[in-house]
This record gives C-alpha cells, structure tokens and sequence, in this order.
C-alpha cells in the first residue's frame, strides 16, 4: 500500500470445523501465503490436515509461510490487542460483511504494527467485533471468505515479487501462454 513496508502479517481462522470447512479452511491458508501473509492460525476443530497441507505448500514452493493451531481464539486476539509481541497494541483486522467498506478503511489501518486479520467460520463471537481496530466489509453481499480475503491482503500488501518472497522451494510453476512449464530443483 503506498509502498510503505507492512509488518508482520498473520490470518486467524476462526471456527473450523473439520469435515464441512476443510476445503475452504485449506484454501484461505493458500490465498493468505499466495498473497503475503507471514502465518496462520488456525481455530476450532483441530485439524492437523490442514496444517500439514499448509507446510507441504510452503515446503515445495518456498517461502518462510508459518501456521499453527490456536486453541483459545479470543484469549489470543485479547493478548494480541494489548501486546503483539514487543510490548506494543497489535492491528486487528475482522474481514465481515457487516463491516465499514474496505476502500474507506484501508488507509485508516496502523501499517506500523503487526497485525492480525481475522476470518469467520461459524458465528463469529460478538467480542471480535469489539476487539477489532477495524471491522471491514470487502462488499455487503453473501460470498467467499477466500476473495474476501485475497482482495484485502492484495490492496494491504500489493503485488508479491515471487522471485524474493518465495526462496527456497523445490518447484517453481514458469508463467507459459502455450504449456504448463514447471522446474524441479534437486536436492543438493
């Protein structure tokens, strides 16, 4: 945003439950590596699947993309509001369609802090909404927590520069008009 540099930014699922979410669950991790979120927490069931897709991703097409089960979601985003980790409020962020319009938030949001966007499941528990800085909105219709997700972190963050943020995986997918074009790097 504005090319200001973007502290940490980690994405907490809230209230997963494991055999009707694990597709969605397992696509918001994607979408928040794919777009530049440092880590994952993931809350609800515990679902060590989508943790290990998680790390398998990241093992395979790089980068330094964290996740972990959070057990006790509220507990942490009330630590996280009054310390994300340096003795400092952290930025929480609830992606909800009841939420102000992101365009009209985005510049309002503390780039200075670390910060946590959170992403409902179930019922979001009405203390989300008090504890979050910011409530936003990406549109006011039913739809998927993924483009919502995808569109506020690629508005926060901007484009990805997949040659620096992604080092160290052992494929890499070359954009190719005619044909799928993958390169495999061999273990040393």
């Amino acid at each position: 945003m504005n090319g200001e540099k973007i502290p940490e930014v980690s994405v907490l699922r809230l209230g997963h439950r494991r055999e009707r979410d694990k597709r969605i669950t397992s696509h918001l991790g994607l979408t928040a590596r794919a777009f530049g979120a440092n880590k994952i927490f993931l809350s609800g069931e515990e679902d060590f699947s989508a943790l290990e897709t998680w790390n398998s991703v990241t093992k395979r097409f790089g980068g330094d993309f964290q996740c972990s089960y959070e057990p006790k979601p509220l507990k942490f985003l009330r630590r996280f509001s009054k310390d994300s980790g340096d003795g400092e409020p952290g930025t929480i962020v609830h992606l909800t369609m009841y939420g102000e319009t992101w365009k009209n938030e985005l510049p309002k949001i503390d780039l200075s802090r670390p910060m946590v966007v959170v992403v409902g499941g179930t019922k979001v528990p009405g203390e989300v909404y008090r504890l979050a800085s910011h409530n936003i909105s990406v549109g006011n219709q039913p739809h998927s927590e993924v483009a919502a997700l995808a569109i506020f972190l690629d508005s926060l963050i901007g484009p990805i520069d997949e040659e620096n943020y992604f080092p160290g995986g052992e494929i890499k997918v070359i954009p190719n008009n005619e044909r799928k074009q993958v390169i495999t790097f061999e273990e040393e």
